[in-house]
């Protein structure tokens, strides 16, 4: 049977539901592979958002690689302290980001910059010309800005 090291390899490799072009590993949630008192491997996730409607599909995820991996009765514990940030993403997972269109988040600990017109890359162009359009997207990670440049929207993962 694999070991922890194996087990976390395999559980970061599942994608995340909401994005599927980025992994677990890639997004940062997944904290550990632990073997419990009672023998039992359990993975250790922190959800992106408190109530995040993509973690019973990542769950099941898990379990399905724990399945395979020879451990049925394993578990998986969500922590939420301390809470998951987007410093926390990879330079991977902001990278497949980035190539699908999604502009990746900054740092979430970095002062607000004061709007001189300059805004998130455009994923499309690159131009930093680019402004809000809605503070909600396709998931609650996400806003949509516009790029006044190339005249696209595109999602912004948003900073937490």
């Amino acid at each position: 049977m694999p070991g922890t090291e194996e087990i976390l390899a395999r559980v970061g490799a599942v994608p995340d539901p909401e994005l599927p072009m980025i992994t677990l590993a890639d997004l940062g949630v997944i904290r550990a592979v632990e073997t419990a008192a009672d023998g039992a491997v359990e993975v250790i996730v922190t959800p992106t958002f408190l109530g995040c409607p993509a973690m019973p599909v990542i769950v099941a995820g898990i379990r399905d690689v724990l399945a395979e991996c020879g451990h049925p009765e394993g578990r998986v514990r969500q922590v939420l302290s301390p809470a998951w940030t987007t410093d926390w993403i990879g330079a991977e997972g902001r990278r497949k980001l980035a190539e699908h269109g999604i502009a990746p988040p900054g740092e979430s600990g970095a002062p607000l910059p004061v709007r001189l017109g300059l805004g998130v890359p455009c994923p499309s162009c690159g131009s930093h010309a680019t402004r809000p359009q809605s503070p909600f997207g396709a998931t609650r990670c996400q806003s949509v800005l516009v790029c006044t440049a190339c005249r696209e929207s595109f999602a912004h993962f948003k900073a937490v």
